[in-house]
């Protein structure tokens, strides 16, 4: 077994996820009451699917679960709703190189994502680096470039993987 970091990431730690997913799904509420838009019994199910692990889930993968468990015959485009959805309302990041889709630690602001995404695992750790954001909005602004949006991805090991490695 390895030794956890008081920093490390929540994603990469034991934790009461029934409690993070439910402290998900009650902040998703919050930021729609507050946006006046609804969170519809698909939408919230898609969300939960999301945060049901820290791994990026595809909508294909979405639409097995929701067929599977759910019995629902929902098709692919009322997934990808109900994800343009959460993503419109900053409830879920879109991490491309994967075509996936992992749950926002922090919808209650607007912020850029930057994800840290194991190799071995696939769990996805969002961090939130604002000076990693300005870097990049300063290099851009050096060459004419206007950035509208950005998401960073960096793929390597997580500190539960990289043990598990060092150890073996």
């Amino acid at each position: 077994m390895y030794k956890i970091a008081p920093n490390t990431p929540l994603a990469c730690r034991p934790h009461d996820h029934a409690n993070c997913v439910a402290s998900a799904l009650a902040e998703a509420d919050t930021v729609c009451a507050r946006q006046g838009v609804r969170l519809t019994e698909l939408r919230r199910r898609v969300l939960e699917l999301v945060w049901q692990s820290h791994k990026p889930l595809g909508a294909y993968d979405i639409l097995a679960v929701l067929s599977e468990t759910d019995g629902r015959r929902a098709a692919p485009p009322t997934v990808y709703r109900a994800l343009d959805f959460l993503l419109e309302n900053g409830l879920v990041h879109r991490i491309a190189s994967l075509n996936a889709f992992v749950g926002c630690n922090n919808p209650e602001h607007a912020h850029e994502g930057q994800f840290l995404i194991c190799r071995a695992c696939h769990t996805a750790i969002e961090l939130e680096q604002p000076a990693i954001s300005d870097a990049i909005v300063a290099g851009a602004r050096d060459v004419g470039f206007a950035v509208e949006t950005q998401t960073v991805e960096v793929v390597g090991l997580c500190s539960a993987c990289n043990s598990d490695k060092s150890e073996a």
